[in-house]
């Protein structure tokens, strides 16, 4: 999106356009243009360098975007040390003992001779390539439950740097890439960095209150609000731009295919919107650039003549600005109260669900939650998956391992 600020502004040489004594030559010179002569024909002068360029808006060299972008990745194999398939794998065979611990120990890791502890779950359960959901909730991933009952807020900002597996990690890393350096290179690390916590934790806030019995991980509210923020810089530093209408029609389609594949199943789109109108709102607040008016007249050469006094900002910016801090301010009040207090915002909107998956003949929206209700009499273990309803019996030689019962209750849910 071209802006009148890319091409470069070079500053008046006052003394040069006035003429005078500052135009004339040397007599020898002067003597030597008339014309070939003895010493030979007629030596051009060589064009004199030009005046550095000057740019209204500083460049600033990215380094946090890919700072975070490692910081992803390297937490993603983190997860992947904390999680060791082979290792619950064995533990829970052991538990079960038999043909079927045989069986859940040989099936229950995807590439474990090759990866060993990195190994990933089964395609059957994570079809992301990545860790169980135990793990991910041992990292920091976001249920509603522990943020109400176990007041563990900090779950709100931690779920935004862990991803369910290799698919998600790479769209999003990908993503961040084309989009956070530009916006580095324009704005800087301090607005860029905040807009994109602040951002993350509204999608993680919306999320929560909506999506109750699910598991969310993932920086897609934050890479939303990225979007959200540029739709907003583009508004309120309107007069900037060139190809106005073009830049907005051509950034508007962006955002609409984004929320349009969020309606697919296993895709928390309540974090992409709410990372969306976070963004939004954070972009009126800090992506709000002078205007060229008043950064010509600023950086005018001394003595030349002004003219009328400009504004830095336009009135309509101001009011966007105060505008959008309200509703940020109020928005994160409303929310995290009543997410503290157990409020479920999908039992008073019958239709909300529809925001974050339409159920077809193809998906179901019913995603699988790892919640089992369990008898145990001895040995014997009888499990039931709350979400699909499937029963099994197991005989355990460790009636007390609570490890191995939790990853039965995950391979039957799954």
């Amino acid at each position: 999106m071209p802006r009148r600020g890319e091409t470069a502004v070079v500053p008046i040489d006052v003394a040069s356009a006035g003429g005078g004594r500052g135009d004339e030559r040397p007599k020898r010179e002067r003597h030597r243009s008339h014309g070939p002569g003895r010493h030979g024909p007629h030596r051009s002068r060589p064009p004199p360098p030009p005046p550095p360029a000057f740019r209204p808006f500083r460049r600033w060299f990215p380094f946090l975007v890919p700072l975070f972008i490692v910081a992803n990745i390297v937490l993603f194999v983190l997860t992947m040390y904390v999680n060791d398939c082979p290792a619950h794998a064995r533990a829970t065979g052991a538990a079960i003992g038999g043909s079927v611990g045989e069986s859940a120990t040989a099936q229950g890791c995807w590439l474990a001779p090759e990866l060993g502890r990195f190994a990933f779950q089964s395609f059957k359960e994570n079809p992301l390539i990545g860790p169980s959901s135990a793990t991910l909730l041992e990292m920091g991933a976001l249920e509603t439950s522990k943020v109400t009952k176990d007041h563990e807020g900090w779950r709100l900002i931690t779920c935004i740097w862990l991803h369910a597996g290799v698919v998600h990690i790479l769209a999003n890393m990908l993503s961040l890439l084309m989009i956070g350096i530009r916006l580095e290179k324009e704005f800087g690390f301090i607005r860029i960095g905040t807009l994109y916590v602040i951002s993350g934790v509204g999608g993680s806030l919306l999320s929560s209150l909506f999506m109750v019995s699910n598991i969310s991980v993932g920086a897609s509210g934050a890479l939303f609000g990225l979007l959200g923020s540029m739709l907003s810089e583009l508004i309120t530093n309107w007069t900037i731009y060139e190809n106005k209408f073009a830049a907005l029609l051509t950034l508007v389609m962006i955002i609409l295919i984004n929320l349009a594949v969020g309606i697919l199943p296993h895709v928390d789109n309540f974090a992409h919107l709410g990372g969306f109108m976070s963004g939004f709102c954070l972009g009126f607040v800090l992506l709000m650039r002078p205007q060229f008016g008043y950064i010509n007249q600023k950086n005018s050469p001394l003595g030349f003549p002004m003219g009328v006094t400009k504004r830095k900002f336009k009135t309509y910016q101001v009011i966007l600005l105060v505008i959008s801090t309200m509703i940020l301010v109020s928005g994160f009040t409303i929310g995290l109260v009543l997410l503290f207090q157990g409020f479920n915002a999908s039992e008073h909107c019958s239709w909300c669900h529809y925001m974050s998956c339409v159920p077809t003949s193809k998906w179901s929206c019913n995603a699988p939650n790892n919640y089992c209700m369990s008898s145990q009499l001895g040995n014997q273990l009888n499990l039931t998956c709350e979400s699909t309803g499937k029963t099994a019996s197991y005989v355990l030689s460790d009636p007390n391992n609570s490890e191995a019962i939790k990853n039965l209750c995950v391979g039957l849910c799954s």
